[in-house]
């Protein structure tokens, strides 16, 4: 592996991504919050000056090795959110609180450190919000839309970072399949904050609440979250919205191109969108007053579609006011996400689908020793190598969850177990709030530093789907690792070098 080269892209990218304190930046000096805007504008500098230091390191390369693409995959979420926490450190926040809070938004997990929520201006928490948006589709689906100009084929980061088979690709060229993703992107963003103001949200508050719907991430401005704005309408219009957040991109993409029976021939969304469904309807029986009572059938929809879809947005306080058995069935939503392609964390309903044909097959071989019994999705064939990386992955997320819920406990001995656990699942699923007093309304300021540099480890794991870290670590990424050429290894593509 070319370390110069990984930091020199990682540089570029850091440079690219620098701009982007300018509106944070320009809402502090338009509201005559000027050492706000300082703050932001140190913020800028200091990317800037690191970022070009970085960039100086590369000197172009037309193909990345494996190794290569996903390092500078997970560097670039690690930096970027590292840098991303400048700002808040000006704004009084610990360099621990600073990262978790950025990582935070970045992975658009959405969990918090913050209690006192009037301590912020308006920049602040418009930073928070668009870290998630830029999070939300990728910060690599982004600038694969300019690596090109450096020279550097996109496809291998595109792959190393996204959760979309290439099958699932809607263009043959990547470059113009990730431009077509963040039209959409923004496309939808705008349309949903045009619709929360006509629903009674203020410009700025509209804005935030797009940006952090569309992007699965759930930072809201108000400590209360949406349950603050008491706006049922409003509600409504964040459940379409953040079930939309929750589906896959280029399938939304074949849709509003025209092709109007998209949604429902993808065995995916079918599955996502009934197994929400369902949900919302259990739960909202298991409230009291039943599916009748006023608001329940709203209020379950809601809660169903924000965890599922891992956006994390409250509007009711479900920790007091919901039955164990109502939270139990949110543990389950929690379990499942969204789908492949889309804003949200966790292992994606797909892998869920594949994992369950895996099992079944397998139950059926051990009646039938000698049939064979090809898998198959939407009448395709599986390999069995795409049905082992799946059960692979689902197996070490749902082990990942119990160990690092573990962790916490033995790092944080007067931590409630269930709040440990609960705080696992939400930060490496990146949906944001858990149980007990990191529940929807409270914070993770709980945690003690070691605690919450565990968590945003595991906010950084989750968003990267684990393989892509897991990876990094094995014996042969390092072997021929030096400041040039490796000496041998794969290319992206899978083809030997010269030794």
């Amino acid at each position: 592996m070319r370390l110069s080269l990984v930091l020199g892209v990682i540089g570029n990218l850091l440079l690219l991504f620098a701009p982007a304190f300018l509106p944070p930046l320009g809402l502090a000096f338009l509201q005559g919050h000027y050492e706000s805007a300082g703050w932001f504008a140190i913020a800028l500098a200091i990317s800037a000056a690191v970022g070009w230091g970085l960039g100086r390191l590369y000197h172009g390369a037309p193909l990345l090795w494996r190794g290569e693409a996903l390092a500078i995959v997970a560097g670039t979420w690690l930096v970027v959110g590292v840098f991303s926490s400048i700002p808040y450190m000006f704004y009084g926040l610990g360099p621990v609180d600073a990262v978790f809070e950025a990582i935070s938004g970045l992975t658009t997990t959405g969990a918090t450190v913050l209690t006192d929520f009037g301590a912020y201006d308006d920049a602040f928490f418009l930073w928070r919000a668009m870290t998630q948006w830029f999070g939300g589709l990728g910060v690599i689906a982004l600038f694969v839309v300019v690596l090109p100009r450096l020279g550097i084929a996109g496809r291998q980061l595109f792959f190393a970072e996204a959760s979309i088979s290439t099958g699932e690709g809607i263009s043959p060229q990547i470059r113009d399949a990730a431009r077509k993703l963040w039209i959409l992107y923004i496309g939808l963003t705008a349309v949903l904050a045009v619709l929360l103001m006509l629903a009674g949200f203020d410009l700025y508050n509209g804005i935030v609440h797009a940006l952090t719907t569309m992007s699965a991430g759930g930072f809201s401005p108000n400590g209360r979250s949406i349950e603050g704005f008491a706006n049922a309408h409003a509600e409504w219009i964040l459940v379409v919205f953040m079930v939309l957040s929750g589906t896959s991109f280029p399938l939304q993409w074949r849709f509003f191109s025209g092709r109007l029976t998209a949604f429902f021939r993808d065995g995916e969304f079918v599955f996502y969108l009934v197994f929400m469904a369902a949900c919302a309807v259990i739960i909202s029986v298991l409230l009291p007053g039943g599916i009748t009572g006023g608001g329940n059938l709203r209020a379950s929809a809601f809660q169903v579609a924000s965890l599922t879809s891992s956006t994390g947005y409250a509007s009711v306080d479900y920790q007091v006011e919901w039955s164990y058995a109502a939270k139990a069935m949110l543990v389950v939503v929690m379990l499942v996400g969204g789908c492949a392609g889309s804003a949200c964390g966790g292992p994606k309903v797909i892998r869920y689908i594949l994992t369950l044909k895996f099992l079944r097959r397998e139950l059926t071989q051990v009646l039938h020793p000698t049939a064979v019994l090809p898998l198959r999705y939407q009448r395709r064939k599986v390999s069995d190598p795409i049905i082992r990386a799946v059960v692979t992955l689902v197996i070490i997320y749902l082990a990942g969850y119990g160990v690092l819920g573990l962790l916490l406990i033995v790092v944080e001995p007067d931590l409630d177990f269930t709040v440990g656990l609960s705080a696992s699942l939400a930060c490496f699923g990146n949906i944001g709030p858990a149980f007990g007093d990191a529940g929807p309304m409270g914070s993770y300021a709980l945690f003690s530093p070691l605690g919450k540099v565990l968590l945003t480890l595991s906010m950084w794991l989750g968003r990267l789907e684990i393989v892509t870290v897991l990876a990094l670590l094995h014996p042969h990424v390092w072997r021929y690792t030096s400041l040039g050429r490796p000496r041998s290894g794969r290319s992206a593509s899978g083809e030997r070098t010269e030794r």
